[in-house]
């Protein structure tokens, strides 16, 4: 039987991309589940009862728009989320999370996440202390929320603004978007009604014309994240 990757789309537009292709390269099958549905993306608060994280070899938290320590979130959601990272923590399932997934990390394990002064949109230059894990580069940032490390993290990556991944235990955390492809990128710019891109000086031209440039190579790249993930934390190396 292979083994199953459980994708967590916190909202509709944030899915799996290039990562779910990674995993399956790896022979994983892959299992989503979605948060926040498309019709509640301007009401989100709810409840939310989510699966049983024993039930899968990895969890994948994914993006979302809104902030990870809104308090009316935290109150259903948000902290119904925390506890099943917690207990896929307790109970040895790995986890890799992105962005707000990275987010919800740090704030489920004694960290903290605050509006950061300088927000990153675009390409942005990662520096990696463990290429074996998470390789450097330039990685595609959409974020105006970072992270405080958690008790007991190690710090692996960041840019000139902020850190952009740690280790803790069975959980790799990202601040970038590594599963980001132009048809990904798409479905963000058309839903960016608020000028958040030009709001950090770019446009939605360079944006596009930067992951042309940046998109052979992070493909290359994602693949040496996965299976790091999969060797390092996981310890269920990719057999191919």
């Amino acid at each position: 039987m292979a083994p199953q990757v459980l994708f967590i789309y916190n909202e509709h537009l944030a899915t799996e991309g290039l990562l779910g292709e990674a995993f399956s390269e790896c022979g994983y099958d892959v299992a989503t589940f979605e948060v926040v549905p498309a019709e509640r993306v301007h009401e989100p608060v709810m409840d939310v009862a989510f699966p049983d994280p024993t039930g899968y070899d990895a969890i994948v938290p994914l993006g979302a728009r809104w902030p990870v320590y809104d308090e009316a979130l935290r109150r259903t959601w948000v902290g119904a989320e925390m506890q099943m990272l917690r207990d896929a923590a307790a109970a040895g399932v790995p986890t890799l999370g992105v962005c707000f997934g990275g987010q919800l990390l740090a704030q489920a394990f004694g960290g903290s996440v605050a509006r950061s002064a300088t927000p990153e949109i675009g390409w942005y230059e990662v520096t990696s202390d463990d290429e074996s894990l998470v390789p450097g580069g330039p990685w595609f940032q959409w974020h105006f929320d970072s992270w405080t490390l958690p008790p007991n993290a190690t710090e692996i990556a960041r840019t000139a603004n902020s850190s952009q991944a740690f280790l803790l235990g069975r959980a790799l955390a990202l601040q970038f978007h590594p599963e980001l492809d132009l048809a990904l990128l798409e479905r963000w710019l058309a839903d960016d009604r608020n000028g958040e891109v030009a709001s950090v000086g770019r446009t939605h031209d360079e944006l596009r014309s930067a992951t042309k440039q940046y998109k052979e190579s992070a493909a290359h790249r994602i693949r040496g994240l996965v299976r790091g993930f999969l060797s390092r934390v996981s310890r269920q190396p990719c057999p191919n």
